[in-house]
């Protein structure tokens, strides 16, 4: 894009994956990305790097992996050089004054809410799990409190019974959209933002595994939004008791009828997935 600012990224999942899609898509790319550094995953927990970092690879983009931005090492590496802005979109970590204030034009976050409803890590699956009928993408000038910077621009999503990956995809591109037609206005001073009204902010939580546990006895509605929410991690599941073990049966398709939360297919422990018809006459 014609004369679009430079800028550093900062990211880490599958959100920021469709954020720096869009912008690709749009001619634009960040001069440097900077993530979280590799961990071990899996049963034999093997180093795996974040998605960003495979990205920034097959696009040969320069990448970052400060294990610690409050360290002397992870700020000298942002001041070797002056940028005017910095993007953050689902990164991860704390980002401390002295990283974010680096900018001429500041640091700008897309969050994916629309502020200062759903702060905090946790607001796409929150948002489903309130039965919200929409949510949206705020692209904010952060501060050093959570979420809670002046806005630059926001635009809201409707929520019709997507699941929790369809909902973070639309809302990344979303976001990359709003930052697009904002950024160039932005480092010239062409716009003014908005502070949040505080007195409004709600606030979400980490999801642990333990919440993705359903009772097939509670509202349907309730199970239906817990399984779209929770589509990417950790799943929904049930248990029940097979030669006087509990056995976890993980729920991987449903959908609502007749305002009944109907089970399709199931995974039960050890097994490979199957209808759930088929478990059912295994239990009996």
């Amino acid at each position: 894009m014609f004369n679009f600012p430079s800028f550093v990224f900062f990211g880490t999942d599958e959100f920021a994956i469709a954020v720096l899609d869009t912008l690709l898509e749009a001619g634009v790319q960040p001069e440097l990305i900077v993530t979280v550094p590799d961990k071990p995953q899996g049963k034999y927990l093997r180093l795996t790097p974040p998605p960003v970092k495979v990205w920034a690879g097959k696009n040969k983009i320069p990448c970052l992996q400060p294990a610690n931005l409050r360290s002397d090492l992870g700020v000298s590496l942002l001041k070797a050089k002056s940028y005017k802005l910095f993007l953050i979109a689902s990164y991860g970590k704390l980002i401390p004054p002295a990283i974010f204030n680096l900018p001429v034009r500041g640091t700008v976050n897309i969050h994916p809410s629309l502020l200062p409803a759903y702060r905090g890590p946790t607001p796409i699956q929150t948002a489903i799990l309130d039965g919200a009928e929409e949510t949206g993408a705020t692209l904010m000038l952060l501060d050093a409190e959570l979420d809670h910077g002046p806005i630059l621009k926001a635009k809201s999503y409707k929520l019709q019974a997507q699941n929790f990956i369809e909902v973070r995809n639309d809302l990344a591109k979303l976001g990359a959209e709003l930052f697009l037609e904002v950024a160039p206005q932005w480092v010239v001073g062409e716009i003014k933002t908005v502070p949040q009204d505080q007195t409004q902010a709600t606030f979400t939580k980490k999801i642990k595994k333990e919440n993705g546990l359903i009772n097939l006895s509670d509202n349907p509605f309730f199970n239906y939004r817990k399984f779209l929410a929770y589509q990417n991690w950790p799943g929904i599941y049930f248990f029940v008791e097979r030669n006087g073990k509990q056995v976890r049966v993980i729920i991987t398709e449903a959908h609502l009828a007749d305002n009944q939360f109907v089970i399709d297919r199931v995974k039960p422990e050890g097994k490979k997935e199957m209808p759930y018809a088929d478990f059912q006459r295994g239990s009996r």
